[in-house]
């Protein structure tokens, strides 16, 4: 039980409700005939701009060949996609719409482990306006692997999240809206997880201004660097990424890296796996430079580059 005021959970419901969407799609597949089957699907969203653009999962849209969106108020308005980021599980749909409302977005950086979080959403499409779980963070920057890859940074939280609820808000105390909730992990029993809304709305921006998320790249394949590799290999450090690829004409490769080439380090910050350095390139924006520490056949150097856009 959630030792809180009752009232301070109510008033953030409230605050937040009017901008949860129900999200109903239809999806065409073929059975073993080659018989065309309609095949529905049930998810949530969060306006996000008064404008019609709403935020959902990408899971949740995934080959829609229509989706409809339930407005709180009983409107049932046609949903088009404007773009979406099949890896971080972010898309956002599009409404023609007036009397829109706008979820107020926190900021997930300031969230702690213990904090008091609500889940909103459309859990088995059930009629009614949206409903709420709750719980706390449970653990922060989660790393779980799903059907369709590896989602990073996750929130984990004891609130219940539940087939229909995937794209809806998890939401503070305050109705600010900290996360997008996925149910899109199979496993996850008693627990659930959410995209952070600072990754998501950085996301949700790019795609609304460009159609997809723009992704800095530097353009390596690399391997994390252990003690026990460093050891086979003779290598000068112990931590770090092994350069293994370097493609064509990418920044790496106008910087002069090299295949054998160790990443040690990327704007001072020290990077002791692959994860790190990816972390540290998607801080960053296409056209902004980084410099990388090299070390080469034990010797230590620094190289800048600029990052360009990630290839499709």
């Amino acid at each position: 039980m959630i030792p809180l005021d009752e009232g301070v959970i109510v008033a953030a419901v409230e605050k937040v409700s009017p901008s949860v969407v129900n999200v109903s799609t239809i999806r065409v597949l073929h059975d073993y005939f080659f018989r065309t089957v309609p095949v529905g699907g049930i998810g949530s969203g969060v306006i996000i701009d008064s404008g019609g653009y709403i935020l959902t999962n990408n899971h949740v849209i995934e080959d829609a060949e229509r989706i409809q969106v339930s407005l709180v108020d009983g409107r049932m308005l046609h949903g088009r996609l404007v773009g979406a980021d099949p890896s971080n599980d972010i898309a956002v749909v599009k409404v023609e719409a007036d009397g829109l409302k706008a979820a107020e977005l926190g900021h997930s950086s300031e969230l702690k482990v213990g904090q008091v979080v609500l889940a909103v959403g459309n859990p088995f499409g059930l009629a009614g306006g949206p409903t709420v779980t709750s719980g706390v963070v449970s653990a922060l920057n989660r790393h779980i692997q799903s059907e369709r890859g590896v989602l990073e940074s996750l929130i984990q939280t004891d609130a219940a999240v539940n087939p229909g609820n995937s794209g809806g808000p998890l939401v503070g105390i305050t109705g600010k809206v900290i996360g997008i909730n996925t149910a899109i992990i199979p496993y996850a029993h008693g627990i659930g997880f959410a995209i952070p809304i600072d990754q998501a709305r950085k996301m949700a921006e790019e795609i609304m201004q460009y159609g997809r998320v723009i992704r800095p790249w530097i353009g390596i394949v690399g391997m994390d660097v252990t003690p026990g590799l460093a050891n086979y290999y003779h290598l000068a450090v112990d931590k770090g990424v092994l350069v293994t690829q370097v493609a064509s004409e990418s920044p790496a490769y106008e910087a002069g890296i090299n295949p054998g080439d160790m990443i040690s380090k990327v704007n001072g910050t020290a990077v002791n796996t692959t994860a790190d350095l990816v972390k540290e390139v998607k801080r960053k924006s296409v056209g902004e430079k980084i410099e990388l520490t090299i070390n080469r056949r034990r010797t230590t150097y620094n190289v800048t580059l600029a990052l360009m856009e990630a290839p499709t």
